[in-house]
């Protein structure tokens, strides 16, 4: 396995055919399954930054495996397994297409099984913050639904809100009402889009709490596969998720959060225009960036990041 604490993997190349290439992982086709690796790039305003961040990959595709054990019983997910072993990948190829597998796929990757994916993210939000919080303080609403007067910033609402929205390959997602879900998988599959979505973050929550993080919000992915609902792509994580220190959260105030925060501070600070390229990160942003992600995957599983080769 690579040493992810002294080098980066910003790109891949495999021998495999590529299946898309994202802003911060590769997929690659493995025929029935597909093979997704974390890099540790790392985007920002839409634009993916020249300059990775440390242990990133490991830690997305980490937290990732782990929650998708813990929430199976609620719902199947996309995981066939997590590559702790390279000579896994063995038995989803034909013995004409195995190579000699890169070190660095252990830790960062994982074998999911091909299914359609449903265009729609599915946000929920245990409290009001970042895009949810302008809109509140503009018009009154949080994703178009109006809400009670009164409300504060990183307010805990009386039940987690359900604000889906599109998936864009390019550019913001947008909000997408639940009659334009229906129109797309039927009304079914959208109500239990909705319940599974609900029931997760609810279980993520109360387990995060425990471990002293708020899940102040999250977004869920769904696949079908043969008609079942399936959870698919990344599952609460810093990227996907906004996470907080439940002991310095205080309502009426943006919280700091375990997630890539110090790098769009920079950016902003930095007066960049948002328009690619980027620019590239200082060393210390780049090492306090490793630091909160490391912090947000051992404060949840209660595992050190350095011992993963030893206990995966």
């Amino acid at each position: 396995m690579d040493n992810p604490e002294s080098s980066v993997l910003m790109e891949t190349e495999l021998p495999l055919p590529l299946f898309i290439r994202g802003k911060v992982r590769d997929t690659y086709d493995l025929g029935s399954h597909l093979l997704i690796i974390a890099t540790d790039r790392i985007s920002a305003f839409d634009s993916v930054l020249p300059c990775g961040i440390p242990l990133k990959g490991h830690v997305l595709n980490r937290l990732s495996s782990f929650w998708f054990r813990r929430t199976a019983e609620i719902i199947p997910n996309h995981m066939a397994e997590a590559v702790d072993n390279v000579h896994c990948i063995d038995s989803y190829l034909p013995a004409s297409s195995r190579f000699a597998y890169p070190a660095y796929l252990r830790g960062r990757s994982m074998v999911v099984k091909k299914v359609k994916r449903i265009p729609v993210e599915c946000v929920v939000r245990g409290y009001i913050s970042g895009s949810a919080w302008a809109e509140y303080q503009e018009h009154g609403t949080i994703s178009g639904n109006t809400m009670p007067k009164g409300l504060h910033e990183s307010q805990e609402p009386k039940e987690p809100l359900f604000t889906p929205t599109t998936k864009a390959e390019t550019g913001h997602d947008e909000p997408i009402t639940m009659k334009d879900i229906v129109k797309l998988i039927g009304l079914r599959a959208t109500q239990e889009m909705e319940e599974k979505s609900l029931v997760v973050y609810n279980y993520a929550r109360e387990y995060a709490r425990s471990r002293g993080i708020i899940i102040a919000d999250t977004k869920f992915e769904f696949g079908i596969d043969n008609g079942r609902l399936l959870l698919i792509d990344e599952l609460l994580t810093p990227d996907s998720s906004r996470f907080w220190d439940a002991d310095q959260y205080k309502v009426g105030q943006s919280q700091p959060s375990f997630d890539k925060q110090p790098v769009r501070d920079w950016l902003v600070q930095s007066g960049w225009n948002k328009e690619p390229p980027a620019p590239t990160l200082p060393q210390d942003v780049i090492e306090a960036t490793t630091k909160i992600y490391v912090q947000a995957y051992e404060k949840l599983t209660g595992r050190q990041l350095a011992f993963l080769e030893e206990n995966p």
